[in-house]
């Protein structure tokens, strides 16, 4: 076996072990992200439907919360129709 032969194994190796440590952390961090996450209604409250701020996406680790528009976090509360509805 050549001087060289052994320093590409030796690379090979490396690069393999690398490549399943990061797929391993790829998948971690997807997992984590799940964790203690509670599926949120996927429907548009109908006040919302058609405007441009909304936004319905949920964050938070411990606890999630729903981030309904950019002008109101927690969505229009009121029985009227959103005075910033935009479409």
């Amino acid at each position: 076996m050549s001087a060289g032969s052994g320093s590409r194994t030796t690379e090979r190796c490396r690069a393999r072990s690398y490549r399943r440590w990061h797929r391993l952390q790829s998948k971690l961090h997807i997992l984590r992200s799940q964790l203690g996450f509670d599926t949120t209604s996927a429907a548009v409250p109908a006040v919302c439907q058609g405007c441009r701020y909304y936004h319905g996406l949920a964050y938070g680790t411990q606890q999630r919360v729903a981030l309904v528009c950019a002008i109101h976090p927690y969505g229009w509360l009121e029985t009227s129709d959103c005075p910033d509805w935009c479409c």
